[in-house]
Formats: structure tokens, C-alpha cells, sequence
């Protein structure tokens, strides 16, 4: 998320009419992330101890599609979504990391460099790549595939909130504040007041808003238990919607979650292929 919802600090533009940040008391559904982390710990048990009995030539599943990669939320780095990647690569895909440590600096700044890491993606595997984005990584990873649909097989959004960067709880914004204050103060590397409510912000929720160029699948994920931003902003009118029983950290390792995450690339691969041929027989 890149806004804080304190009028002083915040554009208004990144809360539109309709949207709300979730009660004081939603936080809490987040304590959910211990019983989903348990959820994958155990499916993982279970799957380690299934290939055990395997022969060797069968433990690794066969590559599919395109390449993955992995985009954080605010606050968080690549770390946050190794479970999610280990789980991606079971099932034969090939994954990469964004190379953010921490998703706090400046929202076009963090998508300058999710753009040239996936022009070295693609380069290397001399594929499109398709992005699944957790919070305020998904909205990176929408607009980039506006602006460089080129680089882009497909995006998968995890509790982004796309339609109201702004309708997040008073905590993350409290924190978001923290930031611009450092950031007045000098401290590099953080977000600044023009990235919250100046035209760094406007620019990246325009750019956010715009639809999306033929042939990118588009999927959102969110979850009504999200007791970090507004569910509602979430769900973007021209995406594939998926509701999912998750909590807002808890998309990121929830097994039942991955499952969808899985299916998806899957789908967005088979419709890639299909385009392709179609291509091809023209």
C-alpha cells in the first residue's frame, strides 16, 4: 500500500468514495497467520514424506510454462513469499525473486526495478513472465504489465487493494508516516511525501487503473477475513475475481491459497498456449 490515511500525508485520490480502511479491531483477524503457517507446514510434511516413496526420476515434477516471479507487499521482502515460491517449484515451475529486501522506498522507484529484473528474466529465459503480487506488490505488478506488456504473461494479485491503495488499517498508516518523517529527515531509501500524496503517487495509481493490453490474463485474489485493507478495493472490475478464507498476511503461505495460485498460472499458461497457436495457424 502507498499512502497513509491521515489527510496531511495522504492524497485523497488514494481513497476514493465507497472504500473504508478495516475497523481497529480487524488487526486482529491477522492472528490467523499462525494456524495458515501450521496449515502449510503440515501439507508439506505430508508431501515430503509422499515423494520419500517415489523412485528418483519422479520426485521432481516436469517444468511448466513460463517462468514466475514473486513480488512482495509493503513492508516486506523477498523472505515473505519463500514459502509460496518453494511451493510453486514443487509443482514445476520456475521461480524468481523480485530482489526487494524491503518494499518501503519510492512506488516508482520499486517499479523501475521490478521492470528491469523482469527484462533479465525474460531475457535469460526468452519468455514472457508471469508476476503473482502480494498487497502493494500487485499493484507494481499491474502497472508494469500496462506499461511493458511485453515483459508480461500474466498477472496474479493477492489482497491488493487496486481500486483504494488508501483503505488500509490506522497501523500500516502510522507507519507509512513514520516513513515520510524519516524521509524529510533525510533517511534514504524510504518512502517520501510525493510517493503517498504528490504526482510520484498519482502517477503510479493511474497508471495502476488503466486496462490492461490484450492477451495478459488477469487474476485478483482477496479475501473478506482481510484485516489489513478494504476487500472491496481488492476487486478489480476487469480481473478474473477469486475470494479466498485468508487473512491479509496469510495469503502468502495458506496452502488453500497456494492451490489457487497454482491453478492459475496453470490457466494462464493454457490460455498463452492457445493464443500462440491461434497465432500461428493465421
Amino acid at each position: 500500500m502507498t499512502c497513509s490515511t491521515r489527510p496531511a500525508i495522504v492524497g485523497s485520490f488514494l481513497r476514493p468514495d465507497g472504500f473504508a480502511p478495516p475497523g481497529a479491531a480487524a488487526v486482529l483477524r491477522e492472528g490467523s497467520l499462525v494456524a495458515e503457517a501450521g496449515r502449510y507446514a503440515v501439507r508439506a510434511l505430508a508431501e515430503h514424506r509422499a515423494r520419500r516413496d517415489l523412485p528418483y526420476a519422479g520426485r521432481t515434477a516436469p517444468r511448466r510454462g513460463e517462468p514466475v516471479i514473486l513480488v512482495p507487499g509493503f513492508l516486506a521482502g523477498d523472505a515473505s513469499l519463500a514459502l509460496m515460491a518453494r511451493a510453486l517449484r514443487a509443482q514445476g515451475f520456475r521461480t524468481y525473486r523480485s530482489h526487494m529486501h524491503a518494499n518501503v522506498g519510492c512506488t516508482l522507484g520499486a517499479a523501475a526495478q521490478l521492470e528491469a529484473r523482469l527484462e533479465s528474466i525474460a531475457a535469460r529465459r526468452g519468455s514472457r513472465v508471469q508476476v503473482v503480487g502480494h498487497s502493494l506488490g500487485g499493484l507494481l505488478a499491474r502497472g508494469l504489465a500496462v506499461r511493458r506488456p511485453d515483459l508480461v504473461a500474466g498477472i496474479v494479485t493477492l489482497g491488493s487493494p487496486m481500486l483504494a491503495p488508501g483503505a488500509h488499517h490506522a497501523s500500516l498508516a502510522a507507519t507509512l508516516e513514520v516513513f515520510v518523517r524519516l524521509s524529510r529527515a533525510g533517511v534514504p531509501g524510504l518512502m517520501a511525501a510525493d510517493c503517498v500524496a504528490g504526482e510520484c503517487a498519482r502517477q503510479s495509481f493511474e497508471e495502476s487503473r488503466q486496462p490492461l493490453p490484450p492477451g495478459i490474463p488477469f487474476t485478483a485474489i482477496h479475501s473478506r477475513r482481510d484485516g489489513i485493507v478494504d476487500w472491496r478495493a481488492c476487486v478489480d472490475p476487469l480481473a478474473e475475481s477469486l475470494e479466498v478464507t485468508a487473512s491479509h498476511l496469510g495469503m502468502a503461505v495458506d496452502p488453500r491459497v497456494i492451490d489457487h495460485v497454482v491453478a492459475t498460472l496453470h490457466r494462464h499458461d493454457v490460455a498463452r498456449s492457445l493464443e500462440v497457436d491461434r497465432g500461428e495457424s493465421a
